[in-house]
């Protein structure tokens, strides 16, 4: 296909000026022997590479002056494909490296994730934060295994895009990674939204238990009743690219299933930094378990944890509640003896009656406000999820209801197509 002209890309869009390159890249990837047989040798095939839209940035200067014409676009700059030298030279960002394309939850490419053949430095080299990619708020890979995720009813976190690709390929589908970045909130936040169970997925060396921790400290303020939060450690020789090549899919999953749930791993941890012999070392355990202990809203995990650490310390729950602080709980509603006001419904709750109206055009729609944490927010989420999963056609209310119930969303009546809004 010809470039398109600059008159043609839109000044300000970034995503469209991403796409052409990501098809550029595609393109340069069928006529690379050498990225290919890297790509073959890593177990990949052309049908998987096409899935993900692999490609390929060939090894020079200024390789996009064949998809843009004007090179010295501001565009260019502010979508992250180029840059520019202290003495005013421009070139491209990546060159001689395998393109993974990153999208948002619209499939709209927002950045590129590119690895070095051979050895080089970095080996990954990601898309800098642009208006349209903020790394703390993307998963890579999300677009792809959302309906595999809601299959499995669990999403496995990796660190790498070729793992997430690799475990595609030997048909683990439900994998993402975080985009060179340590687990954020915002990543969290999703990924409670999407799984009922969540494993993080980590080498088993010194750095991979402290990028685990990290996710731990990160994920407790989301940790709910019901869902399950675990950590797997590979073998020090192992990724999970390599893992899945040597083992298989039902190696994986195997090592998946022995996964360490989030409590264990948190004792554990506590207790590899603490002696429990001497008073001081129970004291010091506990001053490191409070500020983690207090970030845990859910009621039975946060009671089953305090019980276990009263437990090692020789501690009553009452003495170490009062040491660490009472556990959290969610503000109580005064209910009224005798009238109870009605409140208007809100937004969320209007749209989740129009999506049920309108399940067609409810499924081509995406909406910032679903990363609210409260449960019309939450409902009108998984909705949508639904809605997107089920394809075409008419709502099946009873299946609805009942991944709603799963969700711990469906308590009181079915919805009703056209209840009123």
């Amino acid at each position: 296909a010809r470039p398109r002209t600059q008159a043609e890309i839109e000044p300000d869009d970034i995503s469209a000026a991403l796409r052409e390159s990501m098809d550029y890249y595609r393109a340069q990837l069928k006529a690379a022997p050498r990225a290919i047989d890297y790509l073959k040798a890593r177990g990949l095939d052309g049908k998987i590479c096409a899935r993900f839209g692999i490609g390929y940035a060939p090894d020079a200067w200024q390789n996009l002056t064949a998809v843009f014409p004007d090179y010295s676009a501001k565009l260019l700059k502010e979508a992250g494909l180029v840059i520019d030298s202290d003495s005013g030279r421009r070139y491209d960002r990546f060159r001689d490296r395998i393109m993974f394309p990153i999208f948002n939850q619209k499939g709209e490419v927002i950045g590129f994730g590119g690895r070095v053949i051979d050895a080089g430095d970095p080996k990954y080299l990601n898309s800098p934060e642009t208006p349209v990619f903020e790394k703390g708020r993307e998963l890579y890979g999300l677009t792809h295994a959302r309906r595999a995720i809601h299959e499995a009813g669990k999403v496995v976190v990796v660190e790498g895009y070729m793992d997430v690709v690799a475990l595609a390929q030997s048909g683990i589908d439900y994998a993402v990674a975080t985009l060179g970045t340590a687990t954020t909130p915002h990543h969290v936040q999703k990924l409670v939204r999407h799984a009922p169970q969540i494993v993080y997925c980590f080498d088993g060396d010194a750095a991979g238990h402290r990028a685990a921790w990290r996710a731990l400290e990160t994920s407790l303020p989301f940790v709910q009743d019901g869902r399950a939060i675990s950590f797997l450690f590979l073998p020090a020789e192992h990724d999970p690219d390599s893992y899945v090549r040597a083992h298989g899919r039902d190696g994986f999953e195997q090592a998946l299933a022995k996964a360490t749930p989030l409590s264990s791993y948190l004792l554990d941890g506590l207790l590899q930094e603490h002696e429990l012999k001497s008073d001081e070392g129970r004291a010091a355990l506990l001053q490191a378990a409070k500020p983690l202990l207090q970030q845990i809203i859910a009621p039975m995990q946060s009671l089953m944890l305090r019980k276990r650490l009263a437990e090692l310390t020789g501690l009553a729950r009452t003495e170490l509640d009062r040491l660490v602080g009472g556990a959290p709980t969610a503000p109580t509603v005064n209910r009224a003896p005798a009238r109870v006001s009605r409140s208007a419904p809100s937004l969320a709750a209007r749209v989740t009656s129009l999506a049920l109206a309108r399940p067609n055009t409810a499924r081509s729609v995406t909406l910032p406000v679903l990363y609210h944490a409260d449960r019309d927010h939450q409902l009108l989420g998984s909705i949508l999820e639904y809605l997107c999963a089920a394809g075409a056609g008419e709502v099946n209310l009873g299946a609805l209801y009942e991944t709603l119930s799963a969700e711990g969303l469906g308590a009181g009546s079915k919805p009703e197509i056209g209840e009123a809004a």
